[in-house]
């Protein structure tokens, strides 16, 4: 039975409170998982530079394992990294998916295929509660990315707090859980020293 776990990790918020919830309930995670673009340069998602992903590694005290891929390619290369991770020992996968059905589905699926477990440690909480969870606990963050759909450019750069939240029109989630924003964890709890 394995004891090591791994996270998938896009920087943000979600991921760090999902980890913050495993670290808690004793997972023993020892990699950050991260999805790269075709560059290789930059999270799939979000557009952080891998240097930053690094240095939150590093911080957290973890190691930092990458795929680069296409959204063609990615299911196949992420399953190949999975399966990497548990040859060395890892036998479960945090996620921080909160309540969108076909998330949880995709990542049950390609756990279920390299032989390891997912485990969704915010899975159907309220999304405002975990806000002020996360903000409560220290954690600090900023925003790197809005949908243009949703927000203007006022709402990128700046610092994801009680302040921001407020701001935010009514349509959009405080958890930015349909990809209205993104954000970028450089400080908290489990933070050995603070991203710069």
């Amino acid at each position: 039975m394995s004891t090591q776990s791994m996270a998938s990790w896009s920087g943000g918020k979600d991921s760090c409170l999902a980890l913050w919830r495993a670290q808690g309930d004793g997972a023993n995670v020892t990699h950050l998982l991260t999805a790269l673009d075709e560059t290789g340069l930059r999270t799939r998602s979000h557009g952080v530079t891998k240097e930053l992903i690094c240095a939150q590694g590093t911080s957290l005290g973890m190691q930092n394992t990458f795929i680069s891929a296409s959204w063609q390619d990615y299911e196949a290369r992420f399953i190949d990294q999975l399966s990497l991770l548990h040859s060395q020992g890892v036998g479960k996968a945090i996620f921080g998916d909160i309540d969108l059905i076909a998330h949880r589905e995709w990542e049950e699926l390609v756990c279920s295929k390299a032989g390891l477990t997912a485990v969704l440690p915010l899975w159907n909480e309220d999304r405002l509660a975990m806000v002020h969870e996360f903000l409560g606990v220290g954690f600090k963050a900023r925003v790197v990315c809005v949908d243009g759909r949703f927000l203007d450019d006022s709402f990128v750069g700046v610092e994801f707090n009680q302040e921001y939240i407020d701001r935010l029109p009514p349509n959009v989630d405080a958890c930015g859980e349909n990809g209205e924003f993104h954000t970028f964890v450089y400080d908290g709890p489990n933070f050995r020293h603070q991203v710069q």
